[in-house]
């Protein structure tokens, strides 16, 4: 067993340093995480909107279609604080599965329809819509 140690000291140290590094990085992630505000939505990189996490609502998100009616493509509840996507006109429904969000710096994206939805801190620089 000792020749094993001594064979392996500077693998273990190594190993043991990463860990150290994972486990204060974790521990300072989760430390300074904040809640956010509000949910902030961009389509096509220009802001739409900017929803109150604090205030339950459903909020439908158009585009013209080839017809030049507008259809919904994604639909976003925020509800207890968190924000969530419920429909997605796309293929894949990967921002549908993102699950909820409610930290700053959180996101859901769908990509094919060129929406994203962002959480902000409190004192965001965009008022809010009601």
């Amino acid at each position: 067993m000792r020749d094993i140690l001594k064979k392996h000291k500077i693998d273990i140290i190594v190993i043991a340093a990463i860990l150290l590094v994972i486990a204060i990085s974790l521990t300072l992630l989760f430390a300074v995480r904040r809640e956010g505000g509000a949910v902030r939505v961009t389509v096509g990189g220009e802001v739409v909107g900017e929803y109150p996490l604090n205030k339950n609502a459903t909020y439908e998100f158009k585009s013209k279609g080839e017809g030049g009616e507008e259809t919904v493509t994604n639909v976003l509840v925020v509800e207890n604080g968190v924000a969530y996507m419920t429909y997605a006109l796309c293929p894949d429904h990967t921002c549908i599965n993102s699950g909820k969000i409610k930290y700053v710096g959180q996101r859901i994206t769908c990509l094919p329809n060129k929406l994203s939805a962002v959480i902000v801190g409190k004192d965001s620089d965009v008022d809010l819509v009601s």
